[in-house]
């Protein structure tokens, strides 16, 4: 029998998150856990990884490992010598999948062809890029530490080491006209990406952009015309728009994210990682201590899980639906209970008043945003928060 707070008959995919935290120089708009840094401890916190996912093995046991990805930060500051390390202790410790999709986000400005060869060398499939733009005055604005003829660059060795790449594009940003954002895509596009993503650049609280938020920013209406004008260049272009910021060639989703949002696990090691784990009887989500330094010391003592927490049983209607809702084409309607181990009863009040307002499609079969339910997300979502 399960208990109230959800437990699942059967484990979903398991994926490993691994962050690695610092960055050349923290970006205005970030709201990440990292922190810039001259000169970083790479050895000594490789150590402090390996010993984490040791002490985290019984949550684990006996469980597949679909996908890695390196976050951070700026992970591409590691060395490929360090990123060996690090997958070769995972390859040791855990049951990875031969044919694992391991990403590793990188910045324009930290990576050279011989550190990119060396990546590839050490596992990794995949490569995500922080372009963020090609236009020099929204790089400056934006903060970041590349110009535009490194992001060039970059993208040029993505795609002669790499099947398969990711390039990370923003819009909205101030001063942008629509052409701007559209000139973005097309020299993006002209590197025949695999995968591309394209976020609104958000003002975060705690970040200089949310204190002091920059000047000429694009209104509702200019940034949703930028959105559409995107899509339909992208739809074009033979990209499927799957999730909400996420555009893909036929089979180069992001395996890693896709598992995020089906509400699959995930083991989160490093500096603030975050874990979300299903057993029998409970899913839990925990977080690590989230200062490097003070997350190297305390895995010494086995005293680096800041925050573990049990999801209530009202808690699980929006945990889910938050993730699932950001897909285009939506889930199943089974894998409700399939992945919380509740029945989707528990939220038909919710889900009767999210389709009379037009933000669900009415197939009961599916959860599958309408276009008025991708547009407005965040009223779907709050629908189903508890209370």
């Amino acid at each position: 029998m399960r208990l109230a707070t959800g437990g699942v008959r059967v484990s979903p995919p398991l994926a490993l998150y691994i962050h690695l935290p610092w960055c050349v120089k923290k970006c205005p708009y970030c709201d990440f856990n990292s922190h810039a840094a001259q000169n970083i401890p790479e050895a000594a916190y490789i150590d402090a990884l390996l010993a984490d996912l040791e002490h985290a093995l019984p949550d684990i046991w006996g469980r597949r490992i679909h996908s890695v990805f390196f976050g951070g930060g700026t992970p591409s500051l590691f060395s490929a010598e360090g990123i060996d390390r690090i997958l070769t202790a995972v390859r040791t410790l855990t049951p990875l999948n031969p044919g694992a999709e391991i990403t590793l986000e990188a910045n324009p400005g930290t990576v050279e062809a011989d550190k990119f060869a060396g990546f590839r060398q050490a596992g990794v499939t995949r490569v995500s890029l922080g372009i963020q733009s090609f236009n020099p005055r929204h790089l400056q604005a934006l903060g970041r530490i590349h110009d535009a003829a490194e992001a060039r660059r970059a993208a040029e060795l993505a795609a002669t080491h790499f099947d398969t790449f990711n390039l990370d594009l923003m819009y909205a940003l101030p001063g942008q006209t629509p052409a701007e954002a559209l000139a973005d895509i097309e020299e993006a596009l002209a590197y025949h990406p695999p995968h591309l993503s394209a976020y609104h650049l958000t003002l975060e609280p705690n970040t200089p952009f949310g204190h002091t938020p920059p000047p000429d920013l694009p209104d509702d209406d200019r940034a949703a015309d930028m959105q559409a004008t995107l899509d339909a260049r992208l739809a074009a272009a033979g990209m499927q728009h799957y999730e909400t910021s996420a555009y893909a060639q036929p089979g180069h989703t992001s395996r890693h994210n896709l598992n995020y949002w089906q509400f699959g696990d995930y083991l989160g090691i490093g500096a603030g990682a975050h874990s979300k784990l299903s057993f029998h009887d409970r899913i839990i989500r925990q977080m690590r201590t989230k200062h490097p330094q003070q997350y190297m010391d305390a895995v010494r003592t086995h005293s680096h899980i800041a925050d573990t927490r049990i999801l209530s049983r009202t808690d699980l209607p929006f945990e889910f639906m938050m993730n699932v809702l950001r897909l285009i084409d939506g889930v199943p309607a089974a894998l409700f209970e399939e992945r919380t181990g509740l029945p989707l009863i528990v939220c038909a009040t919710t889900l009767q008043q999210a389709r009379s307002r037009g933000l669900l499609e009415t197939d009961p079969a599916q959860l599958k945003p309408t276009l008025q339910g991708q547009r407005f997300l965040n009223d779907l979502l709050g629908m189903f928060l508890a209370g």
